[in-house]
């Protein structure tokens, strides 16, 4: 009976202790949970009770020995805004560079068209001024053999000398040279017997004396030295005119012609 007694006592002492033990664990998890926001696993858990799953993410840290435990590092700014898309028009992105490329290609065919356009004028001046270089020469020459014919006349064939003339000349001057000789060389020639004998005048064996005034593709001024040597019925002999005739030729489509003659 004693040995009963005894184990009975225990028995009640052991069980006793046993919730004394989880009464304690208990408190201290409440307390803990009044605390510290969400569960947190602890080593003592009441008996049977299932285990509280973790919520959130896992995030391995190591323990220290002396210290404790060290809250895990915290993801720096950097790491998210090395992910984060681009917003347009910000510094960086690939719009100014596009607006770059484009303004570079405005300039660069600004400069093209520009450099086109000059070649073109240096080309156009280029033709101009050979086509000038040659109208020198042909006018020179027109002018050399329209003088003689212009300036001269005979009254034995006036109207030969006259048409002669007027297939030499062009223009207003055609016209003017038409009515002058109807109206008054022709007739006066006629009276007096005129022959007037006109010559380009030369050094002793050089060239004519005549040169170009100014010249362009397509008109040239040449002045020449003409002498004229008239006969009448009015006049004793001969008589030598030393003359500077200053012509203008124009360029036709069967040649030079002389719109103009001026005596200075």
């Amino acid at each position: 009976m004693t040995k009963t007694t005894t184990r009975g006592s225990g028995s009640g002492s052991g069980t006793r202790r046993t919730m004394t033990a989880a009464a304690r664990a208990a408190a201290k998890r409440a307390e803990r949970g009044h605390h510290e926001p969400g569960p947190a696993a602890t080593d003592e858990e009441a008996p049977g009770q299932p285990k509280a799953p973790d919520a959130g993410r896992t995030v391995l840290v190591e323990a220290q020995a002396e210290d404790g435990w060290d809250d895990p590092p915290e993801p720096s700014p950097e790491s998210f805004e090395g992910d984060a898309p681009q917003e347009e028009g910000e510094p960086g992105t690939a719009v100014p560079t596009r607006r770059g490329r484009r303004l570079l290609t405005s300039a660069l065919c600004v400069l093209l068209v520009a450099g086109l356009v000059a070649v073109a004028v240096l080309g156009w001046r280029y033709r101009e001024g050979v086509r000038a270089e040659q109208a020198r020469g042909q006018a020179l020459a027109a002018a050399r053999q329209a003088a003689p014919v212009v300036l001269s006349y005979d009254y034995r064939h006036l109207d030969r000398d006259f048409a002669a003339a007027r297939a030499r000349l062009t223009g207003h001057f055609r016209d003017e040279y038409r009515k002058t000789t109807t109206t008054v060389v022709g007739p006066t020639a006629r009276k007096y017997h005129g022959v007037v004998k006109a010559t380009v005048s030369a050094p002793t064996g050089g060239s004519p004396a005549a040169s170009v005034i100014s010249a362009s593709a397509d008109r040239a001024v040449v002045l020449l030295f003409v002498n004229q040597v008239t006969t009448s019925t009015q006049v004793s002999g001969s008589r030598v005119d030393l003359n500077r005739v200053r012509m203008t030729l124009t360029r036709m489509s069967e040649g030079w012609k002389v719109s103009g003659v001026d005596a200075l």
